[in-house]
């Protein structure tokens, strides 16, 4: 990468299931130039999310083929002929998967960073991002798990699980049961990230797994955060108890497949047992940005919770890395640090 030389990912090709690393292309173009009312940022950490496979497959709202994607970034500003940023200025922006962008602030969701001494950059695209913000409006708003309750994540050693679990313990929950993908990601949460029981869903069927680690509990749950859906929704229904609360964040099991999968077996239990399902769009909760912040930044410098990421290196490797959390390759939140 050189100072007059700007780099972007963009996709070319429809996936077909698991997106292949030939459904896109890295681009060259020169730096832009900003115009009035804009600033250029050279960007410093990407973000590649789940919710980038569906944008993938175009129809309303997706991606277009041939153009930049889009995504999460924090970056610097380089060049300002806009008001409210400066040179110098750490803003977090939408135009990722790029190495520069244009931005201008308040536009997209795009805000000067407060800069909390002592928390990590990597914390702004994670459990401070919208991660964090996502399982913070999932537990508070969504759910309103109340302390003492016992919570279940599925996904839980991924970017919106282990935030789930961070501020579920700080918010009081009594139990905290997670699934994950590998023996490894099972040891991660129980011995790292202090999840109170967890099981890999590849070792049997998960109402199973999911009732056994739960009868410590007296046999049920009060929530569940849900980033996969399909079996882990149907096993949660189970062993939620009455007046139970799900609040659905995602489908990662349907990402890269059939995206109307049966309805679970026991759906009418939502009625028997008055149960709530609501779904998760973090867009429709970015008002309580701030006061996720004062939330959790005392935390962050304490050292009670960590940013929980896996940063992969270069610019060059950010179809590597999209594809790697798609696999769960990555513990905690998948970012890309551009200058690697």
């Amino acid at each position: 990468m050189t100072t007059n030389t700007a780099f972007a990912v963009h996709q070319i090709a429809r996936p077909t299931g698991f997106p292949a690393a030939s459904d896109f292309a890295y681009v060259r173009t020169p730096v832009p130039e900003p115009r009035p009312g804009t600033a250029l940022v050279e960007n410093l950490l990407l973000s590649v999310d789940p919710y980038h496979r569906g944008l993938m497959d175009g129809g309303d709202g997706g991606f277009e083929l041939g153009t930049p994607l889009e995504g999460r970034s924090v970056g610097r500003v380089v060049a300002s002929r806009d008001p409210g940023l400066a040179e110098g200025d750490l803003v977090f922006h939408r135009e990722g998967w790029r190495t520069h962008a244009l931005v201008t602030a308040g536009a997209g969701g795009t805000r000067k960073l407060r800069g909390h001494e002592g928390v990590p950059l990597e914390a702004y695209l994670s459990i401070l991002g919208g991660t964090g913000l996502t399982a913070y409006a999932a537990l508070t708003r969504t759910a309103s798990l109340r302390e003492g309750e016992d919570l279940f994540v599925s996904a839980a050693a991924g970017g919106v699980g282990t935030a789930t679990g961070h501020i579920a313990r700080l918010l009081g929950a009594r139990r905290i049961i997670g699934s994950a993908g590998s023996a490894a990601k099972v040891r991660h949460l129980t011995g790292v990230l202090g999840f109170d029981a967890a099981f890999d869903y590849h070792d049997g069927p998960v109402g199973e797994q999911l009732a056994q680690a739960a009868a410590a509990t007296g046999g049920g749950i009060d929530v569940y955060v849900d980033n996969v859906g399909g079996d882990h929704l149907e096993g949660a229904i189970d062993v939620l108890r009455e007046y139970g609360r799900i609040a659905w964040v995602g489908g990662i099991s349907m990402y890269n497949g059939d995206r109307s999968p049966a309805a679970p077996r026991n759906l009418f239990e939502v009625v028997h047992k008055s149960l709530r399902l609501e779904g998760v769009l973090v867009r429709n909760h970015t008002n309580l940005q701030d006061e996720l912040e004062d939330f959790l930044v005392p935390h962050l410098r304490s050292g009670r919770i960590g940013t929980d990421t896996t940063v992969v290196q270069g610019f060059d490797h950010t179809v590597d890395a999209f594809r790697g959390m798609l696999r769960g390759d990555n513990l905690g939140k998948m970012l890309v640090r551009v200058d690697g």
